[in-house]
């Protein structure tokens, strides 16, 4: 055997670590759900995020077929592979089962754990895509479509490095402990999310009103068909080195590079697109999903979107929020004209709902206190992708 060592290590342990194969750690543990114990509501599933997964929790729907019978029978404390590609694991996904019990599809396999190993490390050792991809690459042909079984033959012979039980159980503890910080910050993210939800609903209904700075009442709110608040703007004078945004309803309008959105156009369909300025709503193909897309970037579009100026002064930010409540997109549902996948809201449509028009300054004191709650989140969310990174740094250079 092989010995090797991690580039981090804790200081108690000075062993070398072992090359291994799985089948030292693992052993197959098929047990068919022949007696009905597992139902559909029992099944599981394998997410590269969440690990092992309940579909009916997970995906609100159980993806079980008519009978359950032949399925395999997936315990607690289990460890589950499956050959299912994704795109950062094109060679599946190996899981150890913190879940009650369940079953799983007959294309994955699952295995017990040999004593001196711990679950819960080999599910961190094979979390990084690149060292799942290195060791699991020759175990799956992907072009064979009809061919998903998982081949134990293969799987329990490749080789992998390991530790003696008490630093895989150290290492897996700290790991647990990053994963339980980065839990935190999600729920914080989640409940931050739904409050911002909730305070916008009652603002926006104006169950809550703001005060000026003297403590007095703005004046009532206002009510204008949108086309008395917005203009239809269809600008096409550029010279086409204008940055082509991407329409998205996580980004808004962005420059298609920062989201890595690639297209090729020619410099003749160029010339037809719209000019988009900062500032600008967009009226995009999927606003009845969504909502009405604001633009951040002076850029240009395809002449397919509607463009958006203001005809009046009002806060951006005020209708950035307000184009993205449910209550708004339930409205533009209730405008769509076209069909197949090009249906959309057309500016006529769109001037037949009425807008919400409060004084300018409670515009702008309401758009600042919704900014402050998002302001939290995109906090919460560098948190979240800083503690990602530095996971995987040490996912690199804690195992060998």
């Amino acid at each position: 055997m092989n010995s090797k060592t991690p580039k981090y290590r804790f200081p108690e342990f000075v062993e070398n670590w072992q090359t291994i194969t799985l089948n030292n750690a693992l052993e197959t543990d098929v047990v068919k759900n022949s007696k009905g114990k597992y139902q559909k509501e029992d099944m599981l599933s394998v997410s590269s995020s969440a690990g092992v997964v309940n579909q009916m929790e997970y995906h609100g729907r159980s993806y079980a077929g008519k009978s359950v019978l032949p399925y395999n029978i997936l315990k607690k404390g289990q460890i589950v592979y499956t050959k299912s590609p994704l795109k950062n694991y094109p060679f599946g996904i190996i899981k150890y089962n913190t879940h009650a019990d369940g079953i799983v599809s007959t294309l994955y396999a699952v295995y017990s754990i040999i004593k001196g190993n711990s679950g819960e490390f080999i599910d961190y050792y094979f979390q990084l895509s690149e060292r799942q991809n290195r060791y699991l690459k020759p175990l799956v042909n992907i072009g064979a479509k009809n061919d998903m079984k998982v081949n134990n033959n293969k799987v329990l012979i490749d080789s992998v490095v390991f530790p003696k039980f008490n630093e895989q159980q150290r290492i897996a503890s700290f790991f647990s402990v990053i994963d339980q910080k980065n839990q935190a910050l999600k729920n914080k993210k989640e409940l931050l999310k739904e409050y911002k939800k909730g305070i916008a609903q009652k603002i926006f209904s104006q169950d809550i009103r703001f005060k000026d700075k003297n403590g007095k009442n703005f004046p009532d709110w206002e009510e204008k068909n949108g086309n008395k608040v917005f203009i239809s703007i269809s600008n096409k004078n550029h010279d086409s080195n204008l940055p082509i945004l991407a329409i998205t309803q996580e980004h808004g309008a962005i420059p298609r590079e920062l989201i890595g959105f690639k297209i090729s156009v020619s410099d003749k369909s160029v010339d037809g697109y719209k000019v988009v300025e900062v500032g600008d709503f967009i009226i995009s193909l999927r606003s009845f999903q969504g909502g009405i897309e604001y633009s951040h970037y002076h850029g240009i579009c395809s002449p397919a979107y509607i463009i958006l100026r203001p005809k009046t002064a009002v806060c951006d930010n005020f209708y950035k929020f307000y184009f993205k409540t449910p209550e708004y997109i339930q409205q533009l549902n209730k405008k769509l004209e076209g069909i197949r996948d090009g249906k959309m809201i057309s500016y006529k449509y769109f001037s037949e709902i009425k807008l919400p028009i409060p004084s300018l300054p409670e515009q702008n004191k309401i758009a600042e206190f919704l900014s402050s709650i998002e302001q939290k989140i995109e906090l919460i969310n560098k948190q979240l992708n800083d503690t990602k990174d530095w996971k995987k740094g040490l996912l690199q250079k804690m195992f060998c």
